[in-house]
């Protein structure tokens, strides 16, 4: 009589595979930068779509940290995308984060999952501007006078901090119901400023500082007797939870990380007002140049 050895075979195969399935997997290596450096090589950078500080800060550690030995990806999202992406690790860090307010409700949900490297800057706040020129000085003085302005806010992102700020606490307190608020990108709202601005019509934008925008067109702050935006905001750096274990010498420098606004707003021109393209590396190179002595304690 013959054997069917064939399913005698099978089995065994079937066996080894599923002893095979329960041996403990190799570990993927991962790239280090190497020369005595042992944080990982590879960095995701998150950056905020339209946010300029952040553009400009994310350009200038993606040099420093490409000099040192990293390969540094800038990932570009909208605000909401960057929080979930970083709780996730999906990216190891974003670097313009706005507290306490901005993105307060941001960090309630998020902020357990993910690392707060520090603040670079104390320095900013959210604004209301108008032309230069404007008839009107305060925002108290905006409801009666909105036709001269077209009975239009322009404002920026509907996801933004700011917008929501502007929503919930400036046209309630100064009565602005009856103007229009329009939402759409940062970059329609400098459209629409520089257009009026040029054409010497009134304007009325929400804005914030840093923005390189004050030393590009004619504007001023309304101030705000209510203190809706009163309160000055911290810049800061976050990471993933585990940014610090997986690039523990990054993790040191960013947390050292400090910048005045004098120093951005000179990055911040050289980046987009004296220059009209969008591959800004030799923009950043160029300033790291005339601003070597600030740079090289960056990582010092």
């Amino acid at each position: 009589m013959k054997i069917r050895s064939t399913p005698l075979i099978a089995l065994g195969a079937v066996s080894l595979l599923a002893l095979a399935g329960c041996a403990p997997a190799a570990e993927t290596e991962v790239d280090t930068v190497g020369n005595g450096n042992d944080d990982q090589k590879n960095v995701t950078l998150a950056v905020f779509n339209g946010w300029d500080e952040g553009i400009a800060v994310s350009e200038l550690w993606k040099a420093i940290l490409d000099e040192k030995g990293y390969n540094v990806e800038l990932e570009y999202a909208d605000v909401a995308a960057v929080y979930e992406g970083l709780s996730a690790s999906d990216y190891d860090l974003t670097m313009d984060i706005w507290l306490p307010d901005t993105h307060g409700e941001y960090i309630e949900k998020y902020g357990d999952e993910i690392t707060d490297l520090g603040a670079w800057n104390n320095e900013s706040k959210l604004t209301i501007a108008v032309n230069a020129d404007a008839p009107i000085d305060s925002l108290a003085e905006l409801a009666e006078n909105a036709d001269l302005f077209g009975n239009q806010i322009v404002g920026i992102e509907a996801g933004a901090g700011l917008t929501a700020a502007t929503e919930d606490r400036v046209i309630p307190s100064y009565g602005l119901e009856d103007m229009e608020f329009t939402t759409s990108s940062t970059a329609a709202m400098l459209s629409e400023l520089k257009a009026a601005t040029d054409a010497g019509e009134n304007v009325v934008v929400t804005l914030w500082e840093p923005h390189w925008a004050y030393g590009s067109f004619p504007i001023k702050n309304l101030e705000d007797p209510e203190g809706t935006l009163e309160s000055v905001e911290s810049l800061h750096s976050f990471g993933s939870a585990d940014f610090s274990e997986n690039f523990p010498e990054a993790s040191g420098w960013i947390e050292g990380f400090e910048m005045e606004l004098e120093t951005l707003y000179t990055l911040e021109e050289a980046m987009f007002v004296d220059y009209d393209g969008s591959d800004y590396a030799p923009i950043v190179a160029q300033w790291i140049e005339d601003n070597q002595e600030y740079v090289d304690g960056l990582t010092s």
